[in-house]
């Protein structure tokens, strides 16, 4: 517990340098760029499509009988745009997750890697392909749960909980891959991955924690028309800073590991005699 905390603080110093700031503007300008046509073409039609939907299939009266239940019957107003945006967000997560580890963790990972590991030794384990598909093979399934765990958004406290650890299982999966993939060899990324898992998950799930804020601000928009492509903008910049932060702490906590292993297996041999 004590290499996660350390490598947190040195996360958020590494966050506050300019470079790593600025880092954040390119991933959100490609983003807003494309959910800004997407959402201009697609939202009013995927909203349209609902209300039809609902309207036609009686889905209303449920729906409102449910959320009844709980005391959130005035959600019943707002339904269709939510559910459109809550369907939406996972597609909103992957494009930012996708441009973070292609154009921001090579950077974060010569940053770390520069100030830190000077004479980390390169093995080139990993790759850009190699990136693009362990985030698309894990986000497969991240949706799949998130669709299957979607009705519990109806539940604060079990959606808090719940939508944190898929964030975590996600991130951790990713990052971990990402940070490791200049400096570990293929076997050293399987090794460290599974030494450290409970700590890598743990990182995950507080920064998954930490993207709960941006997904309230995203959801915030069914509930103000005007200022929704504010609220669209600023959830995407949250989303890529999150991201950033998360590759940072990653980055600093599996350098760390991967630099440990090697001195165990450097001095391991020697013990031996």
């Amino acid at each position: 517990m004590q290499a996660v905390l350390v490598s947190f603080g040195r996360a958020l110093l590494s966050q506050l340098h300019l470079r790593m700031l600025l880092l954040t503007v390119l991933p959100f300008v490609v983003s807003v760029a494309i959910w800004g046509v997407l959402l201009w073409l697609g939202l009013q039609p995927a909203i349209d499509w609902l209300q039809a939907y609902f309207t036609e299939n009686d889905a209303f009266s449920a729906a409102g009988k449910v959320l009844g239940w709980f005391g959130l019957g005035a959600l019943k107003t707002v339904l269709v745009p939510l559910i459109a945006m809550w369907v939406l967000l996972p597609l909103m997560i992957l494009t930012a997750l996708v441009f973070v580890g292609t154009m921001a963790m090579p950077i974060i990972a010569r940053h770390v890697a520069s100030r830190h590991h000077p004479h980390l030794e390169q093995r080139k384990g990993g790759s850009i392909w190699g990136s693009v598909w362990v985030v698309l093979s894990s986000f497969v399934v991240f949706v799949a749960l998130w669709l299957v765990t979607l009705p519990l958004s109806l539940f604060p406290p079990l959606a808090f909980v719940v939508h944190p650890v898929l964030w975590g299982w996600l991130t951790y999966r990713v990052m971990a891959y990402d940070a490791l993939a200049d400096h570990a060899s293929a076997q050293e990324y399987r090794d460290i991955v599974r030494i450290h898992r409970w700590p890598l998950l743990t990182i995950g799930a507080i920064t998954g924690a930490l993207g709960a804020a941006p997904s309230l601000l995203w959801l915030g928009g069914a509930l103000s028309v005007i200022f929704f492509p504010l609220l669209a903008a600023g959830a995407i910049w949250l989303y890529v800073l999150v991201f950033v932060f998360s590759g940072l702490w990653f980055q600093h906590y599996c350098l760390d590991a991967l630099a440990a292993y090697r001195t165990r297996a450097f001095i391991a041999p020697g013990s031996k005699t």
